[in-house]
């Protein structure tokens, strides 16, 4: 069973395409109508439909803001050269080799010391 992912506004839907043919649902920030949005709001809306992110905007790699456990996931693509066959090829060569399910964290016990 596929996951569902959410599909930052700056990656092309063209990017996804290996993710359905995985048998992934996307739904992309700009095909809902979500473009613009600033990160706080943009992140309310994905963490409240429940979907595993895919961006190549690092600032959402900041753990203090979007602390593990506290959502289904995000994956950042860093590409040498940003373009639409670039991300794809980085984006299928992570879901080949792992199970997106497998991505999502696992939630931080407060209480334990690491």
């Amino acid at each position: 069973m596929g996951t569902s992912v959410k599909l930052d506004e700056d990656l092309s839907s063209l990017v996804a395409e290996p993710l359905l043919r995985m048998g992934h649902t996307v739904a992309s920030v700009v095909e809902q109508g979500w473009s613009g949005l600033k990160d706080a709001e943009l992140w309310k809306r994905v963490v409240a439909e429940g979907g595993f992110f895919v961006t190549a905007d690092k600032g959402f790699g900041d753990i203090r803001t979007y602390a593990p456990g506290e959502h289904p996931g995000i994956l950042i693509l860093r590409a040498d050269r940003e373009s639409i066959l670039e991300y794809r090829t980085l984006l299928e060569g992570v879901a080949t080799k792992h199970d997106l399910k497998t991505l999502e964290p696992i939630p931080v016990d407060p209480t334990h010391d690491t």
